[in-house]
């Protein structure tokens, strides 16, 4: 009965597919289709944020009745997410942005569909009982992985496919932040997808409706509470400056050590030891600076409405909150140490991401940038220091992301400091450029960067991305031995329509090449066929493509040694065939037809 229920139901929308394609064009499909995206992403936000609210709630009862549960919730949440991927999700939910930008480099688009909710409640779990990490990954892998499967539930082109994890992404950012622009920007920045006047309606349609969507059921208010007492003056231009090679400098730290600290802790094998580690150092962070304790939002709402005495609430520096160089030497520390309690999170087992922390850290080092400048009674000008905490939000996050719009609409829209959009352009510009001399790549790509599989808006490097070496190589040509006579080796040449020859010993290891070219001279004279072997004129080859190259790098090896056939072998040396410059080239052209055209 079940089966004939499953056949029927399948029936049916295998007709609705047709009735769709004869009655419904595709570019109203795929608006009807981005609208609904937006949605659902927005839906999927709220729950998000009302989940993590609810247990929050709950953590925060419980830390009133006994106050040093604050130090033990953390490592309960950690470790109750590590069980629910471990044994529900059973799959890898960590690094949500990367795992988007590796969908769409890979040319599949295709994200799995438990990711329509496995991120969006471990993450709950995670943030609510305190986690140093952020929402705003999950949601938006949440939100692409609701557009890869709608879109491969209707069968859309792989070109489609793709601009829907797009207007996923770009309304799961506008639905949690209420920031429509800033999603836009995001998908263009960040997710590397090319604005063409085809993609920019749906991303619109997805990003506006989510932010429609999430105004309608939480409310206009915006996400941080900013009022604009002190107005931006030119004379401080120089030190918004300052600030922005301030703050590329602290994202490049933040960058670099998680980078590097999260290496080193996926490096124990043994979830037991990377557990204990990670809750200790979460743990005994949390202890001397509170703040550390969750997202950290209520510590930017601080900032930003000058309630600085608040920071220190229930840390070992609260009798010393007046001192100027205590509060000083404190948030220094947390902006020092906020980077390792964000990777002990998500390496002891939780999920997050880095959008919070990112802001959190930036409104620090604004605030301290300001504070410190200050002090000295050498300066004449006066820094605001909640404006420069809100300006240090805006550095840090595009600087991170390497993403300067996406880091200035973000803090215009979340505070709605438009006022302050000049002194916003030039610290995420300055602060971008900063970065960039240290890391070409955000923290998101710098791994699918290393692989040599990040897409970007360089078309030659997006195409040769986009290619796959098994795509372009051939096995058409005819192996010879070493021992093989220079006689056998001519009727080889007869049966085949290459004028180039492996040479393999008998593991099947490329040993060198036989060009026709070389022994046209001597291939005609019979009474040579026994007395040469095959191992007396076989050549080295001009260089060896192995089968773990990016195309990129490929297409270097060619242009260094001119060659137009190179032969392509496995890690241990194993021939595997040949690939050719006029091959790559041929598939060049189908792929840029194919993906990238504005079609």
């Amino acid at each position: 009965m079940k089966k004939n229920e499953t056949a029927n139901h399948y029936g049916w929308f295998m007709q609705f597919l047709l009735w769709r394609e004869r009655h419904i064009s595709e570019r109203l499909f795929l608006i009807i289709l981005s609208l609904f995206i937006g949605i659902t992403a927005a839906l999927a936000a709220v729950i998000l944020k009302n989940t993590i609210h609810t247990i929050q709630h709950f953590a925060f009862e419980r830390i009133r009745e006994t106050s040093y549960l604050y130090l033990i919730f953390p490592v309960v949440g950690i470790f109750s997410t590590w069980l629910f991927v471990r044994y529900v999700v059973r799959d890898d939910i960590s690094h949500g942005v990367t795992k988007i930008l590796h969908a769409i480099s890979q040319r599949k688009s295709r994200i799995k569909p438990h990711n329509t909710w496995s991120s969006l409640a471990a993450s709950s779990i995670t943030i609510g009982f305190g986690g140093s990490v952020g929402a705003e990954s999950p949601i938006v892998l949440t939100g692409a992985a609701i557009g890869s499967n709608l879109g491969r539930l209707f069968r859309v082109e792989q070109k489609t496919l793709m601009l829907l994890i797009g207007c996923g992404a770009a309304g799961a950012v506008s639905g949690i932040f209420k920031a429509p622009i800033t999603g836009l920007v995001f998908v263009i920045e960040v997710l590397l997808l090319d604005l063409t006047m085809s993609s920019v309606l749906p991303l619109l349609i997805s990003s506006v409706s989510a932010a429609a969507v999430s105004y309608i059921i939480t409310g206009q208010g915006a996400m941080f509470s900013f009022t604009l007492t002190d107005p931006f003056s030119m004379d401080r231009i120089p030190f918004v400056v300052l600030l922005g090679i301030f703050c590329g400098l602290v994202s490049f730290y933040f960058s670099k050590v998680m980078f590097v600290f999260e290496s080193r802790l996926k490096g124990f094998s043994r979830y037991r030891q990377r557990f204990l580690i990670s809750a200790f150092i979460l743990c005994g962070l949390i202890f001397l600076f509170p703040p550390l304790y969750g997202e950290g939002y209520d510590t930017i709402n601080a900032l930003l409405s000058g309630q600085y005495g608040a920071l220190m609430e229930g840390s070992l520096f609260e009798p010393y909150a007046d001192s100027y160089w205590v509060l000083f030497v404190f948030l220094g520390l947390i902006i020092v140490t906020k980077v390792f309690a964000s990777v002990a999170t998500n390496s002891g087992g939780g999920c997050g991401g880095l959008f919070a922390p990112s802001l959190f850290m930036g409104a620090l080092s604004g605030f301290v940038f300001a504070y410190a400048l200050n002090f000295f009674p050498f300066i004449d000008v006066y820094l605001p220091q909640k404006n420069f905490a809100l300006m240090g939000m805006a550095g840090v996050m595009a600087a991170v992301m390497h993403a300067p719009l996406t880091g200035i609409f973000l803090i215009a829209e979340l505070t709605g400091g438009y006022n302050l959009f000049l002194p916003l352009m030039l610290v995420s510009t300055t602060s971008y450029a900063t970065i960039r001399i240290f890391m070409p790549h955000s923290i998101y790509s710098l791994r699918l960067a290393q692989k040599g599989e990040l897409l970007t808006h360089q078309k030659d490097k997006a195409v040769l991305t986009l290619m796959t070496l098994e795509s372009v190589i051939e096995k058409d040509f005819e192996p010879v031995t070493p021992n093989m006579s220079l006689g056998d080796v001519v009727r080889v040449f007869g049966i085949s329509h290459r004028n180039v020859f492996p040479v393999l010993d008998e593991k099947n290891v490329l040993m060198g090449l036989v060009m026709l070219d070389n022994i046209r001279n001597i291939m005609f004279r019979p009474e040579l066929y026994e007395r040469f072997r095959v191992s007396r004129f076989m050549i080295s080859a001009p260089a060896k493509i192995v089968n773990t190259m990016s195309m990129e790098m490929i297409m270097r090896v060619f242009d260094d040694t001119k060659a137009w056939n190179l032969p392509v072998v496995d890690e241990q040396g194993c021939y595997l065939g040949f690939v050719s410059k006029s091959k790559i080239f041929n598939a060049y052209r189908e792929v840029l037809v194919d993906t990238l055209s504005s079609d």
